[in-house]
This record gives structure tokens, sequence and C-alpha cells, in this order.
């Protein structure tokens, strides 16, 4: 029995070598934000089609048009359902750092009671209709 364990070593020690605490490293934080469409219940299509005009009727609603660079503050008192003919607008929820940008060939539906800045940076014109509570609920 002498004879093995003499065979045997022990397991390799290492020296632990005194380290100063280290800094901890920042960790990425991945941050997932809803779309601000989905929190607000803003519903938008984009590039609605020919048919799809048609099929609302939106040549018959009325224009809305701005001159140039300017901001609206505006609260809805109903649904609003807007087809962008030309420009952008960029929709800033009331205290909100966030904004949705809308643009030519969006169609774009406007909760009741929503409010938000609306930024004009050149020309727009849209064409609008209000709807009340039921009317086409599957529009836009």
């Amino acid at each position: 029995m002498a004879a093995i364990a003499a065979t045997i070593s022990p397991p390799m020690l290492t020296k632990r070598v005194n380290k100063p605490p280290s800094t901890p490293q920042p960790r990425a934080v991945l941050r997932v934000e809803k779309p601000l469409e989905e929190l607000y219940n803003v519903k938008v299509e984009r590039k609605a089609s020919k048919e799809r005009l048609a099929e609302l009727g939106v040549s018959r609603w009325s224009v809305w048009k701005t001159g140039g660079k300017c901001r609206l503050p505006w609260d809805w008192q109903v649904d609003q359902l807007v087809y962008i003919e030309e420009g952008e607008v960029r929709v800033v929820p009331e205290g909100c750092k966030r904004y949705m940008s809308f643009v030519a060939g969006d169609l774009v539906r406007y909760p009741k009671w929503f409010e938000a800045d609306l930024w004009f940076n050149d020309f727009y014109q849209e064409r609008y209709s209000f709807r009340a509570f039921g009317d086409d609920d599957d529009d836009a």
C-alpha cells in the first residue's frame, strides 16, 4: 500500500492572488417598447389602395391643409379617419417624448379622447371624416 500511496501525488494547488474587487461591468438592458400606435389605439394603413379609398368615399371627405411649418395642439372629441394626401405629420401624444410619423398615402384613425401635438415641417394636406361610435368599426 505504501508504494501505491507514494506514486499518487496531491493535486496541483495554485496560489490565490488577492485582486482588488472588480468594478461591475455595465450590462446591456434590452428595453422593449410597444409602438405608440398600439399604446394609444391609433390605427394606420400604410399606402392605402385606391380600392380602399373608393370603398370609404375619401374623395367626398372634407379637406384640411397647412401652409408650412407649424405645431397644432389637438384633442379628438370623436374618432377621426384621416387620409394624408400630401406631406408628413409627426404626432406627439400628450406627456410623451416619442412620436408617430404619418406620410402621404397613409390612412389613419385617431381615437376619441386622444390628445397630441401635431408637428408639420412643410405643406400638408389631408382629407378627414369624423366617425360616430359604431360607424364602420372595421375601418382603418
